[in-house]
Formats: C-alpha cells, structure tokens, sequence
C-alpha cells in the first residue's frame, strides 16, 4: 500500500500557471511531474558547468584566475632560468680556475673535471657501413682545415685545453657519448628550441647547412681549439662573428638526415685531432 502511495506522489502533475496581474490572461502555462523538474534542472546545472569551463579554458579568462601563469610569468620564468644556469657555470668555471692557480703556482697538477659516462640507449650510426663514416669523417676533417686557414690570431696566451676552462653548450641529457672510433662528439638531447651556448670565447668559421648534418656552426677558439655544432634548428650568428664563452650561438632542433629527435652533435677539435669532451666540459 505504500508502495503504491509513493508511485502515485511520483506520477502526480503540477502545473506553473503564468498569469498578467491587471488583465488575469494566461501567459504561460507549464506542466511538469517531480521526475522531470529533477531531470531538467540537473540538465541545466550540466550545461552551465559546460559553459563556464569552455569560457575560462578556451578564453583569456583564464589569466584571471590567481597563481595561473600567463605568457609574460612563462617568458620572465624562462629568462630566469637561463640566467641561473649561466650563473652555476660560470661560478664553477671561476672556482676550477682558481684552485687551477693555485694548484700551478704551487708546482701541483691542474684538476681534471671528468664527468659520469653515460650509458648509450641511442646507436644513431650502429647500421652505417664503415665506408660510409670514413667519408664522413674525412668531410669533418676537411671542414675543420679549412677553418685553421682563417688564422685567427688572439692577443692573449694560449693555454694547454687542460687549462682551459670551458662553458657548457647546453643542458640536457646525454643520449650517445664519446667514441673514438665510432662516434667523436657527443649526443645531447634537449626540448626543441634550447638554446645553444659556445663552450669558450672564439670567432665563428663556419656558418651553414648540410643535407647531413643540417644546420652546422664551427667556432674557432684560442690554443687550435675548435668546437663543432651540428643539427641545429637555427644558427644565431655569422661566420666571422666574435663570440664570448656563455653566447647564445643557436638553437636545438633536428635538422638534417642523421637524426630523429631534438638532439645536439657537440664535438670538439683540438690541433686537428677529435677530443672527448667530458674529459674538459662538466655537461
């Protein structure tokens, strides 16, 4: 009996009469069960919440919400980030210099900053015959003689490369490390867009592009020192340009036939031979 009290109040009709006060005609009449009041003002309550989402999603409304982070925040943040990551280097690069000093005038060796070999989860030229890398190396080498033909000459003394204190090109993680054989130079893998920095003060010798290699910058620095840059995605200096060690030269990107991701091909030359570079660079 209950039960059936309780269908019969479900099924029950109401009716919202709209009426003109002075002239008692019926504007509006609306006829309604308690189940489809619930049903329609949940389906109201849905769209408003759909609606304010799309307007504070997909509008510039969104800034006005607090703490979120709008496109002046992101471009001052990264500004900060860049800043700081010059500032570590160069305080390590000036604390290496003078325990150096001090290690030189007291008849020591000078420090050696080697950093961590990484594992190689990236063998970009494993399927390359050994023709095909001796014609590679071979265009290599003819690139970096036709550098030493500028004859930069630099005022200052020229230091042995283990007393050279060097910036680091770029921030990122190491996908293919140093091989003398296989593969002189190492991988460095950052987000598309990173800026890329020139290891030590230097003069630009080269500035282009190789259906290889895509965008190249090779920087002659003092004491034959050569640093190499290869699959850019964009070069931000000229050959010939003078550069200071920490100078933005280019940007990652993956330019060229060789690569398939964002990746920097750092080498470093000195006195026409191929180094590793984590025996002068702490990347």
């Amino acid at each position: 009996m209950g039960r059936q009290n309780n269908d019969i109040r479900s099924a029950r009709k109401f009716r919202l009469v709209l009426i003109d006060d002075e002239t008692h005609k019926n504007l509006q009449t609306m006829r309604f069960s308690r189940l489809t009041l619930v049903v329609r003002l949940v389906a109201i309550i849905i769209v408003a919440v759909i609606l304010i989402y799309s307007l504070i999603a997909f509008t510039p409304l969104r800034t006005t919400i607090p703490g979120y982070p709008d496109a002046h925040s992101k471009k001052v943040a990264l500004e900060n980030a860049l800043k700081i990551d010059s500032l570590e280097s160069s305080i390590t690069r000036w604390e290496l210099y003078a325990e150096n000093l001090s290690r030189v005038l007291s008849g020591n060796k000078v420090i050696r900053r080697d950093s961590i070999i990484r594992t190689d989860p990236l063998n970009l030229l494993a399927d390359k015959p050994e023709d095909y890398l001796r014609t590679q190396d071979s265009t290599l080498r003819e690139k970096v003689h036709n550098a030493d033909q500028f004859q930069l000459g630099s005022p200052q003394r020229n230091l042995p490369i283990e007393g050279m204190h060097f910036f680091t090109p770029l921030k990122g993680v190491i996908v293919k490390d140093y091989d003398m054989v296989m593969h002189q130079a190492v991988d460095i893998r950052a987000p598309k867009g990173s800026v890329i920095s020139s290891i030590f003060q230097g003069t630009v010798v080269f500035a282009g592009w190789d259906d290889d290699l895509g965008n190249v910058l090779i920087i002659q620095h003092p004491s034959d020192v050569i640093s190499i840059y290869e699959h850019c995605e964009k070069l931000l200096c000229s050959m010939g340009d003078k550069v200071k060690a920490g100078t933005p030269v280019a940007l990652v990107g993956n330019t060229g036939s060789q690569v398939g991701e964002e990746t920097l091909h750092f080498a470093l030359w000195c006195k026409g031979e191929a180094m590793d570079p984590h025996k002068y660079i702490n990347f």
